[in-house]
């Protein structure tokens, strides 16, 4: 169980002095970026005011402890994600860079014309837009498995996207969002029995011999992510989603796929050896995705934020958040002037104040101290789905609360007169 009390004092942002229009900051936009525990801003600190080297470059102590916190940080988000070894788990800017890493250095080496890419129209824009340009550049055909009458994925109808010409091609793609936090943007799979549906689709997916692309960007920080027992091919994720730093992400791949992946990026740190006849040698997995000196500071805050989940136990986590939407979910449903578009789902809660444009209402929020999205959230596809253009959105993790949602329930109900609130 989480005590809320005790870990909101390890977010110095919820200390009550950040302020938005003169209130205490009430952070519902955790879907987007979460806030930072002291112990990974401390960890961060520690590197940059303590030994500020360079990993991977040199023969003295300093350099040597950087190369040990380094890999330190890997070992660690090989044991969270329950991965075979920890050659399989690459560092890159994030999710978005992960993707793009998967599409660009392997699919496109390996997708010829005619052969397909399957998405739904659910994705977000980093695990859509990579597809289009390699389909684009390979001949391939991008095609969508159809979501059901209350926007989510089923077995039944990955099933029926896989045809006998898909049987038959030389290769095919499934990219797959996992157990998203916004189940009306990321309808993955029915939130009863989440994760045993989802299991499903890489065991019928790989029947077919069809390799799984999941981004687990909205999913690896709220659940325990076992890529052993998903059995995916890919993974890709971002730190900054998980109290951990931005321009930081993983890439997890099965190591013989790794091996086959093309890296995106070449230069110092990535081979072993080169000549002037353009002969080069790279070095194995991951080592030879890492070009250049990383991103050493972030990966180490990586590391700390992952221990941080793993000390409150991801279940917990998952628990609170599970709290904390049901309670958010029965005070909006007995609001007049609230549509709530998945209120079954699990994660984030989409939502619009009827007759206010949900920019207009983010910016009502705003004036009572609340952070909320607005507008598509990089998935524009699924308009055509849902024919609702923009929508607010609240997402909460751990560290929020009851009072906190009270509050924002009162900010709803002045919804009906924002103009008044808003300039008032």
């Amino acid at each position: 169980m989480v005590n809320c009390k005790d870990t909101r004092k390890d977010f110095p942002m919820l200390d009550g002095k950040t302020l938005m229009h003169g209130k205490p900051l009430i952070y519902f936009d955790n879907g987007a970026t979460t806030l930072k525990p002291q112990c990974v801003i401390d960890a961060v600190c520690e590197y940059l005011s303590s030994y500020s080297g360079n990993a991977h470059r040199g023969d003295y102590d300093l350099s040597h402890q950087v190369d040990v916190a380094y890999e330190e940080a890997r070992e660690v988000v090989q044991h969270f994600i329950h991965a075979k070894r920890k050659e399989e788990v690459v560092f890159t800017s994030g999710a978005t860079d992960s993707l793009n890493l998967i599409a660009n250095g392997y699919a496109k080496t390996h997708l010829k014309a005619g052969d397909e890419i399957l998405l739904n129209v659910a994705e977000h824009a980093s695990n859509t837009l990579p597809w289009f340009d390699v389909a684009e550049e390979t001949g391939a055909v991008v095609k969508y498995i159809e979501l059901d009458e209350e926007g989510r994925m089923t077995l039944e109808n990955v099933k029926k996207a896989v045809t006998e010409n898909t049987k038959k091609v030389a290769r095919c793609f499934y990219a797959l969002e996992q157990d998203r936090a916004d189940k009306k943007r990321y309808p993955a799979v029915n939130p009863i029995d989440s994760y045993s549906k989802y299991i499903e689709y890489p065991e019928y997916a790989h029947s077919k011999g069809i390799i799984v692309v999941a981004d687990g960007a909205q999913s690896v920080p709220h659940i325990v992510t076992d890529v052993v027992r998903d059995d995916v091919d890919f993974l890709a994720f971002s730190g900054h989603k998980m109290c951990g730093p931005t321009g930081v992400g993983v890439l997890y791949g099965k190591y013989e796929l790794l091996e086959k992946t093309k890296p995106t990026r070449f230069g110092g740190g990535s081979n072993s050896r080169y000549n002037s006849c353009g002969l080069v040698t790279l070095k194995e997995p991951p080592y030879k995705f890492e070009a250049g000196t990383p991103h050493i500071e972030g990966v180490i805050g990586l590391g700390a934020a992952v221990k941080y989940l793993q000390s409150i136990g991801m279940d917990n986590i998952r628990q609170r958040e599970l709290e904390l939407r049901h309670y958010a979910i029965e005070k909006m449903s007995q609001l007049d002037n609230v549509t709530v578009y998945n209120p079954n789902s699990e994660g984030a809660i989409a939502f619009n104040i009827k007759d206010v444009f949900a920019q207009d209402a983010a910016s009502l929020f705003n004036t009572y101290g609340i952070a909320v999205r607005a507008g598509e959230h990089c998935a524009k596809i699924l308009d055509e789905f849902l024919k609702v253009r923009t929508t607010c959105r609240v997402s909460f993790y751990f560290y929020n609360t009851e009072e906190e949602i009270d509050q924002f329930i009162e900010a709803c109900k002045k919804g009906d007169d924002f103009l008044d609130a808003f300039f008032g």
